[in-house]
């Protein structure tokens, strides 16, 4: 029996795992990816914020100081569904470049009240072309083999938090 809260044919969990999976695959795997998932910033204290997904992306080949001190902090916030778009959670976007993660249909929903700065990453199957799949957006589904493609880029805003703080707390949620 399915949960009430169910999209598309699958339960919000299974969205959210789906597309976690699919941003782990496609962003951070191989050599030279850095990234942790439920990175919380503020431990400890009574503003704790969690971010899905962070990546550090140092600039050049890793190998100088200088290409670590040039990196940048990428956020992804992964949104399986209006409802949980529209919660108010999970819109800490501290990096210098800022994703929400979400099903194309739930992107039409909410285009409009998406920050300006702030990039969309959208699951498209692999053979179709991601803007007649905004015309008319497939079910999501383990069977079909997806590609995440950035229907929004992100644009790149400054970071407020030390290098070493955030390093640290991608380090501390041991991924």
């Amino acid at each position: 029996m399915r949960r009430k809260a169910e999209v598309h044919g699958m339960t919000r969990k299974e969205i959210t795992d789906f597309l976690g999976n699919l941003l782990i695959k496609e962003k951070f795997s191989g050599l030279g990816k850095y990234w942790a998932s439920e990175v919380s910033i503020d431990y400890g204290t009574t503003d704790v914020k969690r971010v899905d997904f962070m990546q550090f992306k140092p600039e050049g080949v890793v190998g100088g100081v200088s290409g670590i001190e040039k990196g940048i902090f990428i956020c992804y916030e992964v949104k399986s569904c209006k409802a949980d778009f529209e919660s108010g959670f999970g819109r800490n976007f501290i990096g210098e470049e800022n994703y929400f993660v979400m099903p194309m249909a739930t992107y039409k929903e909410v285009i409009h009240d998406i920050p300006h700065n702030v990039g969309v990453l959208v699951p498209v199957p692999v053979y179709i072309d991601k803007y007649e799949e905004f015309e008319n957006p497939t079910e999501l589904s383990e069977e079909q083999e997806w590609r995440l493609y950035a229907i929004r880029s992100a644009r790149p805003q400054l970071r407020t938090r030390s290098m070493a703080e955030l390093l640290f707390c991608m380090l501390r949620s041991g991924k």
